[in-house]
């Protein structure tokens, strides 16, 4: 894909691709450069779910990045998987890491992880509960 200014000059940086996609910004420049998120050490699963916190403080705009504000923005219409908020997004699943630590460390977010499998109750113990119900 090539870089074409599009509607009169720009300033210098500030490449667009089209009139469509705006300004370039880097994953790096959206989460300051980190890959991990946060210092919780927290690693956010694809199917782990993100709702927003009923409790959550009242942040000041300056706290928070346009990257945060969408996802809250996404979050606050219904809980969603970190999958799910990277494809609203529109943003790689590793900056959504980042950005919902961000969030988590400011108790704006609640996060669910899934149940591994191996914690999950044996199919063959479910069969013979409901059995041991009908028999009843």
């Amino acid at each position: 894909m090539t870089e074409t200014p599009v509607d009169g000059p720009l300033e210098p940086g500030s490449q667009w691709y089209d009139g469509e996609a705006g300004p370039l910004v880097r994953p790096y420049a959206m989460t300051g450069g980190r890959t991990q998120s946060g210092p919780t050490g927290v690693r956010f699963d694809l199917i782990a779910l993100v709702v927003l916190d009923p409790a959550a403080p009242a942040l000041d705009d300056s706290v928070l990045g346009p990257e945060h504000r969408t996802l809250i923005g996404l979050c606050r219409a219904e809980t969603q998987s970190v999958a799910e908020l990277a494809a609203d997004a529109d943003l790689p699943v590793g900056v959504i890491r980042v950005l919902l630590g961000d969030l988590l460390e400011l108790g704006c977010v609640a996060v669910s992880r899934p149940v591994p499998p191996a914690h999950l109750p044996d199919e063959r113990i479910l069969r013979e509960v409901i059995e041991g119900l009908r028999a009843l």
